[in-house]
């Protein structure tokens, strides 16, 4: 949805969208050399004409890194979908057919065609959801590149724009807390059933803390240390890469506030974040980060007196 797109990345968008003709998104894609369009509506990245490859990219996962560098992290595992839960064999053969083409440009040396798009309901419902359609879909005229390919980590890295720059790796941890790309075993990580705020916050943490250590980061739980924050991410090497506050949420207990101290560290801390887990401790958890100046955006945020 577009209240999960970054601004800036939205603000590009709209402006793509109303600068160029009104076309469906099929129409975007047959026009970029696609002859077949009409009959892969569904396809997640094509084959044009000249041997160009044109992937989507959805603008709810694209983040922006230093010098307002978009980037996209791309999961190399096609069995699982972005939000969660085992894809269906035509899903996962449609990730199969994306990935073998984003490699394709990767062991080429060469860039791709990006068509830029929205989602009308919550992108982590993109696959599971039968009402998901697209909102908005623009072709992008800044071409695209596979900047990493790393099996190891079932991750690739997509950059928009020159060669020769990537995200750094606190970038990319914080990435991958927005979504996008699921840690092994994520969604198990929370326990059923909290009724009580403390409950709820105790699924919160160790829904996060999973979350990092499933992608073999060092998540430390220092809430004890009331530093204005509640987790520190670090890499192997000891490296800080995030300083996250954690917050939950569940039907019963919607809203939540910051302290004092979290209010004072989000404007010290260059590293903070806000990482609020919606239905914490049930099955169908799910999480969002925010930067100091979003708090404001997140649901159940009330700002104290």
């Amino acid at each position: 949805m577009d209240k999960e797109v970054e601004p800036s990345v939205l603000t590009a968008i709209d402006e793509m969208r109303l600068s160029g003709p009104r076309l469906t998104p099929v129409e975007i894609v047959a026009k970029m050399g696609v002859f077949d369009a009409r009959d892969k509506p569904f396809e997640h990245a094509w084959l044009a004409t000249g041997d160009n490859v044109i992937a989507t990219i959805w603008g709810e996962f694209v983040s922006v890194g230093a010098g307002g560098r978009w980037f996209y992290l791309e999961s190399l595992d096609a069995q699982r979908r972005p939000g969660g839960g085992v894809r269906s064999a035509q899903q996962a053969q449609r990730a199969k057919d994306r990935l073998a083409l984003l490699k394709r440009t990767f062991d080429a040396g060469q860039g791709f065609r990006a068509v830029l798009q929205t989602n009308r309901i919550a992108i982590a419902e993109l696959e599971s959801n039968k009402n998901a359609k697209v909102s908005t879909r623009v072709r992008d005229d800044a071409e695209w590149h596979v900047a990493t390919w790393e099996p190891e980590q079932q991750l690739a890295v997509l950059v928009r724009g020159p060669r020769g720059w990537v995200p750094t790796e606190a970038d990319i941890a914080a990435a991958k807390a927005r979504g996008g790309v699921a840690a092994d075993g994520e969604a198990d990580a929370a326990p059923a059933g909290p009724v009580t705020e403390d409950a709820v916050q105790d699924a919160a943490m160790a829904y996060v803390m999973g979350h990092f250590k499933g992608y073999g980061y060092n998540a430390e739980d220092v809430t004890s240390k009331a530093l204005g924050f509640d987790i520190e991410v670090s890499n192997a090497k000891g490296a800080m890469l995030l300083k996250v506050v954690v917050k939950g949420t569940a039907p019963a207990l919607p809203t939540f506030a910051l302290t004092p101290e979290q209010s004072m560290a989000a404007v010290r801390e260059p590293l903070w974040r806000l990482l609020v887990v919606s239905d914490a401790g049930s099955g169908t958890a799910a999480h969002k980060i925010y930067k100091p100046t979003e708090v404001d955006q997140a649901p159940g945020f009330q700002r104290k007196g």
